[in-house]
């Protein structure tokens, strides 16, 4: 993959201490991500025919279980409901080290929250939080307590 992507300016970059590849190009950046099972995991899963190897990460079955179908030009991509993306952002903004990521994926999350709000879309959310194991919910609902999202809150109670 890196070689037929080279040709459109994609370069490889290595990530973390593992060394995640991800092709990188000024406008998109293209990873690889599998759901992480069980904390003995050793970090990488190797993506051999594709020349790419995987990260890890936990609570991936949210987005693998809550997608969308879109259409770009002349195909169509399977990707993350935007609402199980922001539920996703909240959960793992938790069990961040740094105060400016976890600052950075609340913001995130809320926007996307936000839009879907305003587009009518609660019962979207409402359903893919209710999916969520009760252990998942409260880690959402421990996110927005530190926030002035008050309706998000009262969406998901």
């Amino acid at each position: 993959m890196p070689e037929l992507l080279k040709d459109l300016g994609f370069i490889v970059q290595f990530s973390g201490m593992k060394g995640w590849k991800k092709l990188v190009h000024p406008e998109l950046i293209i990873e690889f991500l599998v759901p992480e099972r069980g904390r003995d995991s050793d970090g990488l899963y190797s993506l051999t025919p594709l020349g790419m190897n995987a990260q890890p990460l936990r609570f991936m079955d949210i987005l693998i279980k809550n997608t969308i179908r879109i259409k770009i030009e002349n195909f169509y991509l399977q990707v993350p409901h935007p609402a199980a993306f922001a539920l996703h952002k909240l959960i793992i903004s938790q069990r961040r080290m740094l105060d400016d990521k976890k600052d950075k994926d609340i913001t995130q999350a809320l926007n996307v929250l936000n839009t879907l709000i305003k587009k009518g879309e609660e019962n979207s959310i409402r359903k893919i939080f209710n999916c969520l194991i009760c252990k998942w919910q409260k880690k959402v609902l421990d996110a927005l307590k530190d926030t002035e999202a008050k309706n998000i809150t009262e969406l998901l109670k």
